[in-house]
């Protein structure tokens, strides 16, 4: 048997040795590898955070001692320690355990995360809540993987930072590809561990009353004193920035050798002061594969271990919105010298990379910074060029206030691409982009179209950023249909929709990748003689009016489906013209989401449950008729 197999919770962890560690997170290592590669997932991460996980579980009372994992994507190695091995195999599968920290899955997970930037202020939280009843336990935040490029963090360090608030912070910077210097040696190894330690500390405590206590000079002195030690510290280490928050900063130091990694949490536990610990990480550690291409095994696919190949296909696919986004950027960007790019942190996964290899100079990636990214957009756009923000839909929300305020306030002609619109699968209600056409159709001077095929999208590409005004293109996760692409490139008429198919019986009007569905639905209903008229409505605003109710009018049983939240949504924006247009007499039902968070699972499986793939469809129609 296994180390791992003794290991059902934290206790069992504290109840090895420290020279069996290394052993232990080999063998979670192979498990990560294994079930990510049936299930998919967030591999390269986690991998290059398994000794850290395992060093706090060994050294901290977990959960008495709260641990906030920032984003949660690299705590699969928490999972496994904390009672979820057994579970493991169910990795982001409908009814399994979440590709993230969850606070209705364990104890352990003190805070639901999928979203950069969270965990220190969250952490703050916590430590109030603590406070307030007296509590003395650590709080931990572990931070990094790009998040330390999100504003939100430096918000929180800004208030770990004052010195009248509570300070059992602990911030665990794992530095796995950063922008921070990578200043690591022997030299700032040693000064860490040894800094770090609780006789030290309460020597440079005594240290500092007595100098504050010499007559006359005791305040200069100590002042001199801690400036020397900070600037020796900022001379080996790159601390100098979280010393300015008033943190205690110690590293940078090696997160893979794990019984140097228990020493120094050992040490900084004990300290009554806000710290940050820097270590350094190699994101798919153990893994080769992974380690080569870290960027590819972020977020991955079924895969072979042995190659680490993507698992081939039974058939061949067509290409992914996003390939055909990523594509037709380039071939736009060659024509118009004034498109250039912007996206947060993600040129891979919004399909820019070649965008930003063949015009490094007209590409733009912010960071984890969605709310600066689309500022920034707007600060280009008044003055004349034609920025196109791609950013995935569940991330764009974090911008709301910066697309009402320096977009839509002044009319600007910036382009939003929002990919990974409606369910996205496997990533769960942190994910699912739902939320966009509610948020946005409520902008005055905003845009809003979503294809039904790849070459719609290519079109509506053309029409936003050719628009003199804000225009958002949403489009799903996933494959296309297999459309051909039309050369010439031309635009579509804003607001106006395309009727598909026409039948009495019924009106289906759909948007975007729901189009589809109402087409496989409407040759269904046809075999049991319901005839359908299939509009592809195009744009949720403005909305072609005027052919709306001139079909309902003719049609008065109307279904309306949507690969989004109903409140607010594409259904919201129909019942509002019908009512304006005081279109009377029609019967109206709505598939879309409903008020509810949409759970992990496979696209299919979770279209079908909340109604709107072509099944639903004709099970709605057919009670339409009824």
């Amino acid at each position: 048997m296994g180390l791992l197999e003794t290991i059902d919770s934290p206790a069992d962890l504290k109840k090895l040795p420290v020279s069996d560690l290394p052993a232990l997170a080999e063998e979670i290592r192979e498990l990560i590898v294994r079930v990510v590669s049936e299930t998919g997932g967030h591999l390269a991460s986690s991998l290059g955070a398994v000794e850290l996980a395992i060093a706090i579980h060994y050294v901290f009372d977990v959960p008495n001692d709260r641990v906030i994992w920032d984003v949660g994507h690299q705590s699969y190695a928490h999972k496994i320690l904390t009672g979820r091995r057994e579970q493991f195999s169910t990795l982001r599968q409908h009814g399994g355990l979440s590709g993230f920290t969850k606070r209705s899955e364990s104890p352990f997970d003190s805070f639901s995360t999928g979203h950069s930037g969270t965990s220190i202020s969250a952490s703050l939280g916590f430590l109030c809540a603590k406070h307030q009843r007296n509590d003395p336990s650590k709080v931990v935040a572990v931070i990094g993987d790009g998040s330390m490029t999100a504003g939100l963090a430096y918000e929180g360090l800004n208030q770990a930072g004052d010195r009248h608030k509570d300070k059992n912070l602990i911030v665990i910077l794992n530095e796995n590809d950063m922008s921070i210097s990578q200043n690591v040696g022997a030299l700032s190894s040693f000064l860490s561990r040894t800094l770090s330690a609780t006789y030290l500390q309460d020597w440079r405590k005594e240290l500092g009353e007595l100098l504050r206590s010499l007559p006359g000079i005791g305040d200069d002195v100590y002042q001199f004193a801690k400036r020397s030690e900070e600037s020796f510290k900022t001379f080996v280490t790159p601390g100098m920035l979280f010393e300015a928050f008033n943190l205690e900063y110690f590293g940078p130091i090696n997160g893979h050798k794990i019984k140097q990694l228990v020493n120094i949490l050992q040490n900084i536990r004990e300290i009554r002061e806000p710290v940050l610990l820097h270590v350094t990480t190699t994101k798919g550690k153990g893994y080769e594969p992974a380690e080569r291409d870290p960027a590819y095994f972020h977020g991955v696919g079924a895969f072979e271990i042995t190659t680490g190949s993507k698992r081939p296909d039974a058939a061949p696919c067509p290409s992914t919105y996003t390939q055909v986004f990523g594509r037709t950027m380039v071939e736009l960007a060659e024509k118009d010298p004034a498109i250039v790019a912007v996206t947060a942190a993600m040129p891979e996964g919004t399909g820019l990379a070649e965008f930003a290899q063949r015009f490094p100079d007209r590409f733009y990636d912010v960071g984890i910074a969605e709310q600066h990214g689309v500022t920034f957009a707007a600060g280009m756009a008044a003055d004349g060029l034609r920025p196109v923000v791609a950013i995935y839909s569940t991330f764009l929300q974090r911008s709301y206030d910066q697309i009402i305020h320096d977009v839509c306030l002044e009319s600007l002609p910036v382009t939003f691409a929002i990919d990974r619109a409606g369910i996205v699968g496997e990533d769960g209600p942190t994910h699912h982009g739902l939320f966009d056409l509610s948020y946005l159709r409520s902008m005055p001077n905003m845009t809003i179209m979503a294809p039904a095929d790849e070459n719609e999208l290519r079109r509506m590409l053309v029409t936003a950023i050719s628009h003199n005004g804000p225009a958002a293109v949403r489009y799903p996760r996933g494959k296309g249909t297999g459309a051909a692409l039309a050369d010439p490139l031309l635009p579509v008429s804003i607001g106006k929709a395309k009727i598909l198919t026409k039948g009495g019986d019924i009106l289906i009007l759909a948007i975007g990748r729901t189009v589809c569905e109402a087409m496989a639905a409407r040759q269904q209903l046809e075999t049991e003689g319901i005839s359908a008229t299939v509009v592809n409505c195009r744009f949720v605003k403005p909305l072609d009016e005027e052919l709306i109710c001139d079909l309902a009018r003719a049609i008065p049983r109307i279904l309306t489906v949507e690969d989004s939240m109903l409140a607010g949504g594409f259904s919201s924006a129909v019942l509002e013209c019908l009512n304006d247009h005081r279109v009377t007499g029609v019967t109206v039902k709505r598939l879309g989401i409903g008020d509810t968070f949409v759970e992990h699972g496979s696209q299919e499986i979770l279209r079908a449950k909340y109604a709107i793939d072509a099944r639903a469809i004709v099970v709605a129609a057919k009670e339409l008729m009824a």
